[in-house]
């Protein structure tokens, strides 16, 4: 497109205020302004993640309709089952190369926040409800895209999520909660693959909006993770321009009119915004615009769509579930053995449900439906029937839909049942009504088990669904969202030309009362308490003894696996201890697989609440039939550590250590303790730190020691130490039973910590 390089340090220099101004906002709905003067060209900007979503020149002002085709790969809930990063990584590249030839600069995406509840109508382009497999899916994603060239933009950072009251609800979350669940996605990503750009989200966060959350934007983004990119706001998440910019932001959009430039100049002049925060947001915006020009100057750009399509088959098959799988007739009713006797019913099955609703849906290159992929692959013209309607209410269609399916059903010798969500049920912008499945499409499903025992379920939702009906059915395949080859990948995995490999990112809870948020979902009054804390998800579910469906990590396949040779040894102590784990995984049947081994550490002994466990590693292993591999991880100080609220920062608590082995959060197939030197844990005392604190602390133990055992000091048996060791010392002083005034207190904390 004959872009020019340019010297951001010399445009910087050469710009008025009012274009430094014009600079930190966007142009119109997707573009970045540029400097045409300078030679400094508009940057393009637009929807992923899971596929571009590029406006037509023309069409609507809102952004939402009428865009140029690309692959519409997999949704995150798919991909994030993969387990499988090299996968995604190679899906990022994908993305990557249609973005580039499209001439776009960045796309925003991938979304890696946490899956608090079920009912999030954003959840399908998110990754999981556990932040290692979030964070870890989320560099895979970036690194493929940026490899080509382009930018990502990580979102919607942070503590968003659920789109109810999105725009200005505060998610009211405590600091331990949010540096062990919601922000370490977030920091994996931006320490290990350097976003181009982070997307800050719309609501509040302990009762700032996030665009002006100067803790978040700057002091950890920036200081504690070093990063290096620009911060974008979510598309009308800017509401003072002056506080934003001050606070860490770079780029609002989209375009906002005049007023918010001329606010940032009069608050320039009048020395309310220092220039050199301003000249720090340009000049990342600069940075952003000169770093994209060599791939948009590239024109010999091309898109392969034939093989971007195989690559999202590929993922597509390798994101799907196989929940169940039980035998009828002695013999496991999946894979299929062709297409005789076979009956597909559900309107899912020819209509497909591919992709959520809202600014992420992709115009795809071209659309598989499961039933013309059946029919292809078994060359038989395959009987299906709908079933039901997909809208949901209850009809005569529906009434005559299932009784057409049930009679069809009598003879058949297996049957497929499409069933999900209705696209209306996720989609940006509000959250899903229900956690189960419509009604008319659970009816026609009982009606037609009631006849066949044969019955196999494939599921499209974009997040965890309520099973109350799963022991109709012999088997029960979640295929999630899976983008445009979709029913060519059900296809495979049911006939058995691809293996299923995927395992649940997320937990399949029985009831919406048994999730962790109930309670404290969506909230009320413009305020979302988080008061489950850190036990979200099987965190929730494995420390509380909560009956679930399906458990975090579960899936089966067409083949069996063995664990052995279970190992952990601790090396080094405090921050730098390392534990070193291996363990031994062999195919125990008769047809190859892929095994996603999962480590999750417990720490049965902490001081303070901790999950009966949490995942810290895995990998995906693929074996033939009777093979073995032994699979090696370590494990750091961060992984064994939690966020400690008084000293605010990581520590390591000494003492033993479980690592377990497994193949789901409660599937463990093998253990081994450690023992771990830890850190010390005292920080500064105060005249209102516990007596236990004083006397756990290395100075301050003996100072307060030595009042304790004065002779004028209260006799104390077993029972009044204990009480005692939870009282403040200032409390202890003020009692006026001990020698220990609130002045000499004053001294001994002084001397503590000179």
């Amino acid at each position: 497109m004959g872009y020019a390089p340019f010297d951001v340090e010399h445009v910087l220099a050469a710009l008025t205020l009012k274009e430094k101004a014009a600079l930190t906002s966007g142009r119109d709905f997707w573009h970045a302004k540029g400097v045409e003067r300078l030679g400094v060209p508009a940057l393009m900007l637009t929807d992923g993640p899971h596929g571009l979503r590029k406006q037509r020149s023309g069409a609507d002002h809102l952004g939402l309709f009428d865009s140029v085709p690309a692959t519409c790969f997999p949704t995150a809930a798919a991909l994030g089952s993969t387990w499988e990063v090299d996968l995604v990584r190679r899906v990022g590249e994908a993305l990557g190369r249609e973005t580039r030839a499209h001439d776009v600069a960045v796309l925003l995406g991938p979304g890696v926040n946490i899956k608090r509840t079920p009912l999030c109508g954003r959840n399908f382009e998110y990754v999981s409800e556990d932040p290692v497999v979030a964070g870890e899916i989320g560099v895979a994603l970036v690194d493929g895209i940026q490899s080509q060239g382009v930018g990502t933009s990580l979102k919607h950072y942070a503590a968003n999520n659920q789109e109810t009251d999105r725009m200005r609800v505060s998610a009211e979350v405590d600091e331990r909660t949010l540096r062990e669940i919601y922000l370490p996605a977030f920091e994996r990503v931006v320490t290990r693959a350097q976003p181009w750009t982070v997307m800050c989200a719309y609501n509040k966060l302990n009762g700032t909006f996030v665009s002006e959350h100067h803790w978040l934007l700057t002091e950890v983004l920036r200081d504690e993770w070093a990063f290096e990119g620009l911060v974008v706001s979510d598309w009308g998440a800017v509401h003072d321009r002056v506080a934003a910019l001050d606070a860490g932001l770079d780029l609002q959009m989209p375009a906002a009119g005049p007023r918010p430039d001329e606010a940032v100049v009069d608050a320039v002049r009048a020395g309310m915004l220092d220039e050199a925060v301003l000249d720090t947001a340009v000049r990342r915006v600069l940075h952003l615009i000169a770093r994209a020009l060599p791939a948009l100057a590239d024109a010999d750009s091309t898109v392969d769509v034939d093989a971007h399509h195989a690559l999202a088959r590929e993922a597509a098959a390798a994101g799907a579930v196989l929940l169940k799988n039980d035998p009828v007739d002695g013999a496991p009713v999946l894979p299929l053995d062709g297409g005789d006797g076979l009956l597909v019913v559900g309107e899912f099955a020819r209509t497909p449900r591919y992709q959520g609703a809202g600014s992420s849906q992709v115009v795809p290159t071209r659309l598989d439906d499961a039933l013309t992929a059946l029919r292809a692959a078994t060359s038989t013209d395959l009987p299906f029937e709908p079933g039901f309607t997909i809208s949901g209410g209850p009809t005569g269609d529906d009434d005559a839909h299932r009784a057409a399916a049930v009679e069809a059903a009598r003879t058949a010798r297996t049957v497929v049942v499409f069933l999900g969500l209705p696209g209306p049920d996720e989609s940006e912008g509000y959250d899903r009504p229900r956690l189960g499945l419509p009604d008319n499409q659970v009816a026609t499903l009982e009606a037609v088990a009631a006849v066949n025992p044969r019955v196999v379920v494939v599921l499209a939702n974009g997040s965890a669904v309520s099973l109350p009906w799963r022991d109709r059915a012999a088997a029960v395949l979640e295929a999630w969202l899976g983008g445009q080859a979709g029913g060519s990948a059900v296809a495979d995995l049911l006939l058995g030309t691809v293996a299923p490999s995927g395992r649940l990112a997320e937990s399949i809870p029985l009831r919406i009362e048994d999730t962790p948020a109930f309670g404290n979902f969506p909230g009320e009054g413009g305020i979302v308490r988080y008061g489950e804390g850190v036990l979200v998800g099987y965190r929730w579910y494995d420390t509380r003894g909560v009956d679930v469906a399906y458990p975090f990590g579960h899936g089966l396949t067409y083949t069996t696996f063995g664990y052995s040779d279970v190992r952990a040894r601790a090396l080094g102590e405090g921050a730098d201890v390392r534990v070193e784990v291996s363990a031994t995984v062999t195919n125990t049947g008769d047809r190859p697989g892929a095994e996603v081994v999962q480590v999750y550490v417990r720490d049965p002994e902490a001081s303070v609440l901790r999950p009966t466990r949490e995942l810290k590693a895995f990998a995906k292993v693929a074996l033939a039939p009777g093979e073995s591999q032994t699979v090696t991880f370590t494990l750091d100080a961060r992984d064994l550590s939690y966020w400690h609220p008084g000293l605010r920062r990581w520590v390591v608590e000494g003492g033993t250590f479980v690592v377990e082995v497994g193949a789901s959060s409660r599937d463990v197939r093998g253990s081994a303790s450690v023992e771990v030197v830890g850190q010390p844990l005292w920080g500064e005392l105060t005249a209102w730190s516990t007596l236990a604190e004083w006397m756990a602390h290395p100075v301050g133990g003996s100072l307060i020691g030595a009042v304790l055992a004065s002779d004028d000091a209260p006799p104390m048996d077993e029972t009044m130490a204990a009480m005692l060791a939870q009282t403040p010392a200032r409390v202890f002083a003020d009692f006026g039973l001990s020698p220990l005034t609130p002045e000499q207190l004053d001294v001994l904390v002084e001397k503590a910590n000179a």
